[in-house]
């Protein structure tokens, strides 16, 4: 079972941080110890050469029957048990230990009767230095890491500002802003150094680019192809009028009223894609709004209304969308279809089969139709695109017990 961290734990400005002061910490404490070591080998040296030294002149002392100085004496009771055993063995050395309270460097050898003679040396003032030296190390690398944990904390705040101005522009064009550009002033210089987040932006901004190129030239293309088939199908439908009654005159005729059908909402689409459609604002109560559509739509469908309310909204809009809802609910699903009202969220419910995962995935696709449905998939599309230019949120779902759950939630 992993860990489950916070969220603010796995941006790049965090994780930057954590891995410049993980380095600092171990650069510091190597530095530290090497220092450290190296001092307290040389002032160790010098007391251990110092403590040898007056060790060898008080042995010839000793020897020649000489008084002894002052810090040097057989067996003295302070000399440390390790360093006794070793001069009674017959060896010199030395060792820092203490003696009355202070610091010092103690420096034992053998003489008869198997016993130590030890001089002591003040270690107080080397032991003095070492203290200091790790104290101003300690002091050091805090405002080591400190100064390097700001000044890294600003460069990766500065990168990272950037990948949020990016990711926030990348954000924008999915929402349909194609006009959207990061503008990186680095991409703008030729002569000036891009790094990889200059690289990323002018990608972006090339993609979105291109992408506007190519979504304009097929919003052109589909608005001139259906302008132009409106005049040879209103001469075709004025032809078809004329036909004499018939099965096969019934025929032409609806097929005739599909391709109108078609070619109307192929000319709303291109005004929905140009996104410059306005709204005509007035105050209706969507209760009667939806009993109008109801009945307009001649389908037997039924209105629920669990809290009616009034809304600013488009009128001629809301009901484009909630009759596209009502006419695909019985197109694709089957009966009984439901209406609901409840405050300012209307919903289209049938007992069908349900949308198709890749609907309620990614919001209808147009001229998508799977499961040898009927039609274009035009007519929710145009649901989206008119709930959008209201300021509504149009949902697909499907329901656990089986059927197709479309929301039109309003403002």
């Amino acid at each position: 079972m992993r860990l489950a961290l916070p969220r603010w734990s796995g941006t790049l400005a965090v994780k930057a941080a954590v891995f410049i002061t993980v380095m600092c910490c171990a650069l510091a404490a190597l530095l530290g110890v090497l220092v450290h070591v190296s001092v307290t080998n040389q002032t160790v040296g010098e007391a251990r050469g110092l403590a040898l030294s007056r060790l060898k002149e008080a042995t010839e002392a000793y020897e020649a029957g000489d008084t002894l100085t002052w810090d040097a004496g057989v067996d003295p009771p302070d000399l440390p048990g390790s360093l006794r055993t070793l001069a009674v063995a017959g060896d010199r050395g030395t060792m820092v230990g203490e003696h009355r309270g202070r610091p010092t460097m103690w420096a034992a050898g053998p003489v008869d009767g198997n016993r130590a003679l030890a001089v002591e040396v003040d270690y107080s003032q080397g032991a003095r230095t070492i203290a200091g030296l790790d104290r101003a190390i300690l002091w050091s690398s805090a405002l080591a890491i400190t100064a390097t944990l700001l000044f890294g904390a600003f460069a990766v705040t500065r990168v990272t500002k950037r990948l949020h101005t990016t990711a926030r522009v990348a954000r924008r064009i999915t929402a349909g802003d194609l006009d959207a550009r990061v503008g990186d002033p680095r991409t703008k210089d030729p002569s000036r150094p891009q790094d990889e987040v200059a690289a990323v932006a002018a990608a972006l901004d090339s993609m979105a680019g291109s992408l506007q190129g190519k979504l304009l030239s097929e919003q052109r293309f589909t608005a001139d192809v259906a302008h132009e088939l409106r005049t040879p199908l209103t001469g075709l439908h004025a032809a078809a009028e004329l036909l004499p009654p018939g099965r096969p005159t019934e025929l032409v005729r609806d097929r005739v009223a599909a391709l109108r059908t078609l070619t109307e909402d192929l000319l709303e689409i291109s005004r929905l894609d140009t996104g410059r459609e306005t709204v005509e604002l007035d105050t209706e109560r969507l209760a009667t709004v939806a009993q109008r559509v109801v009945r307009a739509s001649g389908t037997d469908t039924e209105v629920v209304v669990l809290r009616d309310v009034a809304v600013e909204t488009d009128r001629r809009r809301l009901e484009r969308v909630l009759g596209n809802l009502v006419a695909n609910a019985h197109r694709h699903g089957r009966g009984p279809v439901t209406l609901t009202v409840d405050g300012t969220v209307v919903t289209v419910r049938d007992h069908g089969d349900g949308f198709p995962e890749y609907l309620v995935e990614h919001g209808p696709q147009r001229f998508r139709t799977e499961g040898g449905a009927r039609g274009h998939g035009l007519g929710l599309t145009i649901a989206v695109g008119q709930a959008e230019v209201l300021g509504a949120r149009l949902s697909f779902a499907n329901a656990d017990d089986g059927g197709a759950v479309a929301t039109l939630a309003l403002r």
